[in-house]
């Protein structure tokens, strides 16, 4: 009688596993192509150029999941959504994944049951303000008018941070960053407040980004994570190994330039069993023993994806910091591939 229970009990897991794995990853291949969320436009993170191509620090995550499942980077639409609208369509079904720089925190990971399955961006709020406002601190902005989007954990912690340091504000509520550019650009409010990357990205785009400044306080942790529904974990796990394989290449030494060379000749056997040599991961998840390769083939690895987007030689100017590997300080860390 143990046995046909235990039995039974396999049969039905079985039956589970099959219809968790029966979802995004077979929508996906069906249609031969991804749909990812992405930001309505945030300079070096996900933005459309002249002819509605987008690219961004964001954007090649989009590519390097295409890549890894389908075959092929260009088989991407992206959608993009605000900070009002980005839960709605991944929820509904409208986008397959977010990859718009999206704040992990309990509340959206438990009450609006999704899955937050690897922080790509490590940031923090801030504020910017023009140079001619004389301010060198956010304690400085008691009573000020203060630009901010709404449905953002941005919105929250301000008023947290003000309430703390007992001081007021006016809030100016914009939709996104290029309402807010706007606004803030025409003096509807004193000062711009979202995560530090996101002030940077809109300074670079400012005529005379010179002329503004970020002052020195974060007040927040924004753990800024790549997003899928709840319940279909063969999709979730698809999305965040196909981020580490970027973060474990950075690691490795892998390229884009040099990676077909490593399958070939690299004797490290975490290499060898993430670009297919050894070993089948892939199988695991449902994909091919080359997905990995493929992912990093797109736009390389993921310090390689960072000074291309977001580094200090692009108009962006983002010093790694945080987002460092953890063997050079920093809290970027793979788990192992094994």
């Amino acid at each position: 009688m143990k046995k046909s229970v235990f039995l039974g009990t396999l049969a039905a897991s079985a039956l589970v596993a099959g219809f968790a794995s029966a979802g995004t990853l077979d929508d996906v291949k069906a249609r031969g192509q991804l749909i990812c969320g992405v930001n309505t436009g945030l300079t070096g993170f996900g933005a459309p150029d002249a002819s509605g191509n987008y690219a961004g620090f964001d954007v090649a995550v989009c590519q390097a999941v295409a890549a890894a499942v389908l075959g092929d980077a260009t088989k991407v639409k992206y959608v993009p959504t605000t900070g009002e609208t980005r839960f709605t369509a991944l929820a509904s079904g409208e986008v397959d994944m977010l990859a718009r720089n999206s704040t992990w925190t309990y509340s959206r990971d438990t009450d609006l049951k999704l899955d937050f399955v690897a922080v790509n961006y490590y940031d923090g709020q801030g504020f910017m303000v023009k140079k001619e406002l004389g301010v060198t601190s956010a304690k400085d902005l008691n009573g000020a008018t203060i630009c901010i989007q709404t449905g953002t954990t941005t919105e929250l912690n301000l008023a947290d941070y003000f309430k703390a340091n007992n001081m007021t504000y006016t809030p100016v509520t914009i939709a996104d960053d290029a309402e807010g550019q706007r606004q803030y650009v025409a003096g509807a409010c004193d000062a711009y407040t979202t995560d530090a990357s996101g002030l940077a990205a809109t300074r670079a785009t400012l005529p005379d980004p010179e002329n503004h400044i970020i002052l020195p306080e974060i007040i927040s942790k924004e753990p800024l994570a790549l997003v899928v529904r709840h319940g279909d974990n063969n999709w979730g796990d698809i999305v965040r190994w196909t981020f580490y394989s970027l973060v474990t290449a950075e690691e490795k030494g892998i390229t884009k330039a040099n990676v077909e060379e490593m399958a070939s000749t690299s004797q490290d056997p975490e290499v060898r069993r993430l670009l297919g040599v050894e070993g089948d991961l892939g199988a695991m998840m449902g994909l091919d023993k080359d997905w990995a390769k493929r992912a990093i083939s797109v736009n390389g690895n993921y310090g390689e994806i960072f000074a291309a987007d977001l580094g200090e030689a692009t108009p962006v100017k983002l010093a790694r910091g945080l987002n460092e590997l953890w063997s050079k300080g920093g809290l970027m860390y793979s788990p192992p591939f094994r």
